[in-house]
C-alpha cells in the first residue's frame, strides 16, 4: 500500500504542525506557502543592523501544545520560561507594582500580589478577587456566555474604569488583542482560567531569546527536510478543488496537483477564498470574524532604561516592552521592544507621530529614560495579525473537518477553545493532521494525549 498523498496550504505554525504530524505517520507531504519563509505571523528581519522579530511573542507554562512543537523542533534551549510568575507594571508617578506568584496552590498563590497591586485602590483590589472567582465560575459551553462582552460583564460585577484599565485590560488586551470593552467574555474567561486560576504555574512567561526565525523558521525547515516534506515558498495556491465523493486537489503555478487529503491552514481570510463548496463552510462566516492588528515599536536607547527583562505599561500608551538588546546583537544601549495590541488607533501614524507619543511616555513610566537619547525608532505593523476576538465568535470558528471527507482546517482562528495565539495555531494543525491521517488509514506516530 503506497503512501497517502497529504498537501498543506500554509506555513505558519498550524501549517508546520500538520505537517510535521502527517509526514511522521509516513503520508506524503507537499507543503505551499505563499511568502518567502515559513512562520507564518512570526518571522524575524535584518533592519539598521538588528535582528528585528516583527512582534514580541510569549506563550505561558501551559500552552503545553505549542512547548511540545518546540521540542519538537529541538530549540526549547533558544526560549526562557520564567520558574515563577513575575510581572512588573509600570504606572506614570507610580514606580513598579508586581503580578507575582507565591508557592500555593491556585488561586492563593495570586492573593498577596493581589492585595499588594498599588495600581488601583485597595477596594478595587478586593472586588477584583472576588470578580476572578466568579469569571471562573462561568460556564464557557453557554452560547450567550461568548456573546457577551467582558467590559459589560466586569461593569456588571462593580469594577472600576480604574481597575478594568490597570489590571483587566493588562492581561486581556495582549492575550485576544482585544480591550476588555470589546473581548469576548468566553474567551476571557478561558485566559483566566487556564493561565490564571487553574495550576499555580500555568501563567509563567515564556518568550524567545534569539530572533524568531530561529525558533521557528529555521528549525522546521530542516525538520520538514530531514522527514522528506517537499516544501514550496513563494507558491501560492490559486484554488482548492473538491468535487462531492473524490479526491481533492490544488492548482498551483497553472499545475493540477491531486492529493488523498488537503489541510487549509491560511489565515481565515485566504480559506474563505480557497475553500471549495463542497467543503460546507460559510464563507460568510469566516469574513465576519474580522481581522484586529498589532503595532510593535522598535526603540534603541543609548543607554539601560529598563532594569528588567519586560515590563507592563498602565494608564500609558505602552503595553508589553521588552528588553531585546541580546537578541537584536546590540552591542551597546539598549533596544526595547513594545508590543500594542488592538492597535487600530495607531495604523497610518507616521514615524514621527508615534515618536512624538512614545518617546515622552517612555520617560514618564522609567525614570532612567528622561536622559537618555533615542538612536533609532521605527514600528512593524501586522494588520491581520488575529482575527477580532469578540463576543459571538465561538459560532463562526469552524472545526478542523469539514463537509468534503478529505478536506480539512486549521489555524488559530478554527474552533481549538483557545484564543488566537501560537498555542491555538499548533493544536490546529495537530487536530486536523490526525482528522486527515484517520481518513486516509493512517494513525499518528505519537500519543493521542500528545498535542
Amino acid at each position: 500500500m503506497s503512501a497517502p498523498q497529504v498537501i498543506v496550504v500554509g506555513g505558519g505554525l498550524a501549517g508546520i504542525s500538520a505537517a510535521l504530524e502527517c509526514a511522521e505517520a509516513g503520508a506524503r507531504v507537499s507543503l505551499f506557502e505563499a511568502r518567502p519563509r515559513l512562520g507564518g505571523a512570526t518571522w524575524s528581519t535584518r533592519r539598521d543592523g538588528l535582528d528585528v522579530d516583527n512582534g514580541q511573542h510569549v506563550f505561558l507554562r501551559c500552552c503545553t501544545a505549542y512547548r511540545g512543537f518546540l521540542r519538537r523542533l529541538g530549540v526549547e534551549h533558544l526560549v526562557t520560561l520564567q520558574p515563577r510568575l513575575s510581572i512588573p507594571v509600570l504606572a506614570p508617578g507610580a514606580g513598579a507594582a508586581w503580578i507575582r506568584r507565591r508557592g500555593l496552590p491556585a488561586p492563593a498563590h495570586l492573593v498577596e500580589s493581589l492585595l499588594r497591586y498599588r495600581h488601583v485602590p485597595f477596594a478595587d483590589r478586593v472586588r477584583i478577587a472576588r470578580t476572578a472567582r466568579r469569571l471562573g465560575r462561568l460556564d464557557l459551553q453557554d452560547p450567550a456566555t461568548d456573546e457577551r462582552r467582558l467590559g459589560e460583564w466586569l461593569a456588571a460585577q462593580g469594577e472600576s474604569e480604574a481597575a478594568i484599565d490597570a489590571f483587566w485590560d493588562l492581561l486581556v488586551r495582549p492575550t485576544l488583542n482585544a480591550p476588555a470593552a470589546e473581548a469576548s467574555l468566553s474567551l476571557a474567561a478561558f485566559v483566566f482560567r487556564e493561565g490564571l486560576l487553574g495550576a499555580a504555574d500555568a501563567g509563567d512567561v515564556g518568550y524567545a531569546k534569539v530572533p524568531l526565525d530561529r525558533v521557528h523558521a529555521e528549525p522546521a525547515a530542516a525538520a520538514l527536510q530531514r522527514l522528506g516534506v517537499a516544501v514550496h515558498t513563494r507558491a501560492p495556491i490559486a484554488a482548492i478543488e473538491a468535487l462531492a465523493g473524490g479526491a481533492p486537489a490544488v492548482r498551483a503555478g497553472g499545475a493540477r496537483l491531486a492529493a488523498d487529503a488537503v489541510i487549509l491552514a491560511a489565515d481565515h481570510e485566504a480559506a474563505a477564498g480557497l475553500l471549495p463548496e463542497g467543503a460546507g463552510v460559510d464563507g460568510g462566516a469566516l469574513a465576519r470574524l474580522g481581522r484586529s492588528p498589532i503595532l510593535n515599536l522598535h526603540v534603541v536607547f543609548d543607554r539601560e532604561v529598563l532594569p528588567w527583562p519586560f515590563a507592563v505599561g498602565v494608564r500609558s500608551p505602552l503595553q508589553w516592552i521588552f528588553d531585546r538588546t541580546r537578541a537584536a546583537g546590540l552591542a551597546q544601549g539598549q533596544y526595547l521592544a513594545v508590543s500594542l495590541s488592538a492597535a487600530d488607533a495607531w495604523l497610518g501614524r507616521s514615524r514621527e507621530e508615534l515618536a512624538s507619543v512614545f518617546v515622552p511616555a517612555f520617560a514618564e513610566l522609567l525614570p532612567a529614560a528622561r536622559g537618555a537619547r533615542v538612536l533609532r525608532f521605527f514600528a512593524t505593523c501586522e494588520r491581520a495579525a488575529t482575527f477580532a476576538q469578540g463576543p459571538g465568535t465561538a459560532r463562526l470558528r469552524p472545526g478542523a473537518t469539514t463537509a468534503h471527507p478529505r478536506v480539512f482546517l486549521a489555524g488559530a482562528w478554527t474552533a481549538t477553545g483557545w484564543p488566537a495565539t501560537m498555542e491555538g495555531a499548533v493544536r490546529s494543525g495537530v487536530a486536523a493532521a490526525r482528522a486527515a491521517l484517520a481518513a486516509v488509514g493512517r494513525a499518528s506516530a505519537r500519543p493521542a494525549e500528545a498535542a
